[in-house]
């Protein structure tokens, strides 16, 4: 297991796949993160908040583990709204990285198999997505289809 490194982003889980937004401040992490959340109930599927602002990464048995530091817990900002509570769970394996996205310009179709580095020897499989869209959930589960599994 690896020291904890707190980083700036927002980690969920929807069925059993982590996922962690992660990106510039005021993209949109914890909006994003919410939607999906809110997507997944109305589906059926298990979700749960790790953490909002600060997550916790570790590496268990080549793993990411997102943790969650226990003054925040369950907790997540709503930009212009608030803090809301909302259904958590203290750690949880992170499978996909959750980025920001370009509708224009050279990067607007991403790289297949992309990886993003969160730190040394903490990798996962990025993800690209645009703010403001109406089904966040929807859209990466189309390009992931094992997240909610």
């Amino acid at each position: 297991m690896t020291a904890a490194l707190n980083i700036h982003a927002t980690a969920i889980v929807v069925g059993r796949t982590g996922l962690l937004f992660s990106g510039p401040s005021g993209w949109g992490k914890s909006m994003l993160a919410f939607t999906c959340m809110t997507e997944a109930r109305r589906l059926g599927l298990f979700t749960a908040l790790v953490a909002d602002d600060q997550v916790l990464l570790s590496q268990e048995t080549g793993m990411v583990i997102a943790t969650c530091p226990p003054s925040i817990a369950g907790l997540i900002e709503l930009r212009g709204t608030g803090i809301v509570q909302q259904d958590h769970m203290a750690r949880a394996p992170m499978h996909y990285a959750v980025l920001p996205g370009s509708a224009s310009g050279e990067n607007r179709l991403p790289s297949e198999g992309e990886v993003v580095d969160l730190a040394p020897g903490l990798s996962l499989p990025a993800l690209r997505l645009l703010t403001g869209v109406s089904s966040p959930l929807a859209i990466l589960m189309a390009k992931a289809p094992d997240i909610g599994q």
